[in-house]
């Protein structure tokens, strides 16, 4: 016995040797990615070589392993690909079932060994979520439609688990954090949420569970909806209080509009300059009314106006007026020589007048104005 023993320990370890110098390497890491009904043979082969490297993969079902010429069952499903994957959606295999899958390197010369695995898709396959999440608003409360999860060929996995399918609902409002969800297990496909806030936005994800070899699907994508029925009394209070405010402001805007249109319109059409005092005086005597001659009449004069400023004193007026005077007189001389003593007195008048005039206009404008300019009055 012990000779037989170590028979088969020299035997494994010169398959070993003779695999590591000699024989193709195998490909490693080899399992299978699966999701409801679609499975997918994956390995690595990290390996170099000279020649090019193929891979061929196939399946048994178990039950035919316990035959004796079980190797003429073997089906194969990629044959010399050079991908490291192999689909066996396209075989078919029963979801229930068990089976036997084994891949090996292949090249022109040689072969590796198998590599062999075991799966059963009702116990290793993924399960998938629902395949659609609706959420409608039904009298208040809302009301979650779940599809259920599909196979390959668009068969309800529901089906597939014998109706042990079921489904966990989260919902939380969606001002709130979804680590504080409500959770809600069901097996039927459509479920109305209970207590439900009216006028509430809320927010939905399911999950797929499959109970006898408890698995349980990826959530599915968040869906929110709103809830009807009345609106709470804190809501109506606060869009017053909103409204009023917005009102409110909308007034002022308006006010603040018309003053300033009112403004511009006043300052424009009714403006504040007032009219010199001497000027409303004579306007408003009781005097017959200044009227306006027009140019060239015979009865319109014209008098050099002098407007000082107010910082000019009286001696430069004076002078003004003197030299004025000298200037009448010599004409008044050489004019009417022969006017006699009438000429003269009536030249003496017409002086003392026009400088008594002239002092009182340019007191009065030194009051009045701030800068020096010569208008010519015409009366």
């Amino acid at each position: 016995m012990n000779a037989l023993c170590c028979f088969g320990v020299c035997f494994v370890l010169l398959v070993e040797v003779s695999a590591g110098f000699g024989d193709l390497w195998r490909p490693e890491n080899v399992n299978i990615d699966s999701l409801n009904t679609r499975y997918v043979l994956r390995w690595d082969w990290p390996h170099e070589t000279n020649q090019a490297v193929t891979f061929t993969a196939q399946y048994l079902g178990e039950f035919h392993s316990r035959k004796a010429s079980y190797e003429k069952y073997w089906t194969p499903v990629c044959v010399n690909v050079s991908e490291h994957r192999c689909d066996f959606t396209g075989a078919e295999l029963h979801y229930q079932g068990l089976y036997l899958l084994r891949v090996r390197a292949n090249t022109s010369q040689q072969s590796s060994s198998w590599v062999q695995i075991r799966f059963c898709p009702d116990k290793h396959a993924v399960l998938g979520p629902p395949s659609s999440v609706k959420l409608n608003s039904v009298k208040g409360n809302l009301e979650v439609i779940i599809s259920d999860p599909v196979s390959s060929n668009n068969q309800s996995m529901k089906t597939l688990l014998d109706n042990n399918l079921s489904y966990l609902i989260h919902y939380w409002r969606r001002s709130e954090d979804p680590q504080t969800a409500k959770v809600l297990q069901t097996k039927y496909n459509v479920v109305a949420l209970p207590e439900l806030d009216r006028q509430t936005w809320y927010c939905v994800r399911v999950q797929s569970r499959y109970e006898y070899y408890n698995k349980s699907s990826v959530f599915s994508d968040t869906h929110c909806a709103r809830t009807e029925g009345p609106m709470p009394y804190w809501q109506i209070f606060l869009y017053f209080l909103i409204s009023m405010l917005v009102c409110f402001l909308l007034v002022l805007l308006l006010y603040f509009c018309f003053y300033k249109m009112f403004t511009f319109l006043k300052n424009t059409f009714w403006p504040a300059v007032q009219l010199p005092d001497h000027i409303q005086e004579l306007w408003l005597s009781d005097s017959e009314k200044p009227q306006l001659l027009a140019p060239g009449s015979p009865e319109s004069v014209c008098e050099p106006l002098v407007m000082v400023r107010p910082e000019l004193d009286a001696v430069s007026v004076d002078e003004h007026l003197n030299a004025e005077d000298q200037d009448s007189s010599a004409h008044s001389r050489h004019g009417s020589g022969d006017s006699g003593v009438y000429s003269t007195e009536e030249d003496s008048c017409h002086r003392s007048s026009t400088h008594t005039d002239l002092q009182m206009t340019s007191k009065k404008h030194r009051e009045e104005l701030h800068d020096g300019t010569l208008l010519e009055l015409c009366a």
